[in-house]
């Protein structure tokens, strides 16, 4: 299949997010496969410095997004593309260069699609598109809906992710030598260790909020009072009011010695992507599904992030998992099912048809 064959070629090109050069270079990529494919032709913008591929509408009703930077460093997946019976791996195959393909050959399908259509493909994503950000919501502002091509959960789509908010915690005390007069100093690990009891009982399993204090370091030398302490928290819930609570609550940390202080940096990254903005896209991609006679998708909410958490925040209708079957994102057995392909094809062809349906 030639989808196959362009899969490959995007897998072997490494792409790892931090790579600017390599981001550039598989975006370029990207263009060439999809003018090859598709009547119209794909375009690199720039956006705050980084390569961005754009194919179709500049105001398009549907976007379908992706990305094509990857968590791999070059020469850490090995080998790069290796094929056994009908699974396929590689680094990015599952996350996410199969779902992008997979948008290009179904609006390779659509007669017209580049009116209404836009595939768009960022490389910071797994750098939390600090630079794409914007982008991502000032085109899903406007559209009626954004598919994103993330992979499947098993083959369901995904209609609730956790928004994801990180802090961390410098808790300044005073250095004194810890055997001659340790009561002139201010102790940062004994204060950060009760901040990490308070941080860690902000966790509420009703909504799914994880509280996790993470990396934590302290002191100097085994003799010294330590004077500094950080700490690290990860935060993931699928309610944007718990997150709103957690941040609230991180911010007003207090030490318990007057003398020690707190600085706080970090906040809220993403929103959660919540059920009220993927039921209604959900309905349809069903009901287009028993059309086609394909099977009933399913559907899950899952713990990371994706760009979907920032259209949906937009307000627009978003749906997202919907791109390769296969396992292992971030793992060294990342692959996919290679005979998924025609079907997830097949589905997405028929639900952008339907949501662009005049």
């Amino acid at each position: 299949m030639a989808i196959i064959d362009d899969l490959q070629k995007l897998v072997e090109f490494e792409s790892p997010s931090e790579d600017l050069a390599a981001c550039r270079g598989v975006i370029e990529l990207a263009v060439q496969i999809a003018n090859e494919n598709l009547d119209s032709q794909a375009e690199i913008i720039e956006e705050k410095g980084r390569p961005v591929f754009w194919w179709g509408s500049k105001n398009p009703e549907v976007v379908l997004l992706a990305h094509l930077d990857t968590v791999w460093p070059k020469g850490s997946f090995l080998p790069t593309w290796s094929v056994s019976g009908d699974v396929a791996k590689g680094p990015g195959i599952f996350d996410m260069k199969a779902g992008f393909l997979q948008a290009v050959y179904a609006v390779k399908e659509i007669s017209g699609a580049q009116n209404k259509v836009a595939i768009i493909a960022t490389t910071d994503e797994e750098l939390g598109s600090q630079t794409s950000r914007e982008l991502i919501e000032r085109v899903s502002k406007s559209a009626s809906a954004v598919l994103v091509l993330e992979a499947s959960l098993n083959g369901k789509v995904k209609t609730g992710r956790k928004g994801t908010a990180m802090y961390q915690i410098a808790l300044h005390g005073r250095a004194s030598h810890a055997g001659l007069e340790p009561e002139k100093g201010i102790n940062a690990t004994t204060e950060i260790a009760a901040i990490v009891v308070e941080v860690a009982k902000l966790a509420n399993s009703e909504f799914g909020t994880t509280v996790v204090p993470t990396v934590m370091h302290a002191g100097t030398t085994t003799n010294t009072v330590p004077a500094l302490a950080t700490l690290d928290i990860d935060i993931r819930s699928y309610s944007a009011a718990e997150l709103i609570r957690v941040d609230s609550s991180i911010k007003n940390l207090q030490a318990s010695h007057p003398e020690a202080r707190i600085e706080v940096t970090g906040g809220i990254n993403r929103p959660p992507l919540e059920l009220s903005a993927t039921s209604e896209l959900y309905e349809i991609l069903e009901k287009v599904a028993a059309e086609i006679g394909a099977p009933q998708v399913g559907q899950a909410s899952v713990g990371g992030a994706s760009d979907g958490n920032f259209a949906a925040a937009t307000g627009a209708r978003v749906l997202d998992g919907l791109g390769a079957v296969g396992d292992g994102a971030h793992a060294p057995h990342e692959q996919i099912l290679l005979s998924s392909i025609p079907s997830r094809v097949k589905l997405l062809t028929a639900f952008i048809k339907e949501l662009i349906r005049d």
